[in-house]
């Protein structure tokens, strides 16, 4: 069955900050649905103990975060358009690198780097924000829910911080979220938003 492209995904441009388990997920999905422009930021390397959640190959052993995804990404979807940036994004850059975007998704695993994130966009900028918090363990998967916090924000997660380290980050929950953070951007750009309410 032939699948097109909505025009709305065509024109888009999509930042994601941080590209492990959640960033790395989302910016797959949104290739599979034809955003046409993914901004691609994060400063790491891949690791072996990223393979357990992140969309990465152990062919990317060892390679920048950014150039990694950026190459797989290519092959699941070569017509869009993807820009890497091998940055650490800071109170001094955020502003900068994302001021062009329509939709800017946050996926940082560092809830300092997550805050500034926000709340410097949500300051200096107008596009809507997709953020995350609350997805380790093996709680229920019905738990993680997106929500609409302000006018621009939006959090995906069940709202529980890990106290242990049993409630590590896992591919299961933190696939389940990235697929929400997808999902809600699709929604964002269709100007469509589908969310239960409480």
């Amino acid at each position: 069955m032939y699948y097109e492209v909505r025009t709305e995904f065509k024109e888009a441009k999509v930042a994601i900050a941080g590209l492990g388990g959640l960033g790395s997920n989302i910016a797959h999905a949104l290739a599979r649905v034809g955003i046409g422009e993914l901004f691609l930021v994060d400063y790491d390397v891949v690791e072996p103990s990223n393979l357990n959640r992140q969309m990465y190959f152990t062919k990317n052993l060892g390679m920048k975060k950014s150039e990694a995804l950026l190459e797989n990404l290519q092959q699941v979807n070569p017509y869009s358009k993807y820009v890497a940036a091998d940055k650490l994004v800071t109170a001094d850059n955020v502003v900068s690198l994302f001021k062009d975007y329509d939709v800017v998704i946050e996926a940082f695993d560092n809830p300092k780097s997550k805050a500034m994130l926000v709340n410097l966009l949500l300051e200096h900028c107008k596009m809507p924000i997709i953020a995350a918090s609350g997805m380790a363990g093996f709680r229920s998967p019905n738990k993680i829910k997106t929500k609409k916090v302000m006018s621009k924000l939006y959090l995906v997660g069940d709202g529980i911080r890990a106290e242990t380290n049993e409630e590590i980050m896992n591919a299961p929950r933190v696939l389940l979220a990235a697929a929400h953070q997808a999902t809600i951007a699709c929604q964002i750009l269709l100007g469509k938003i589908d969310l239960e309410e409480g």
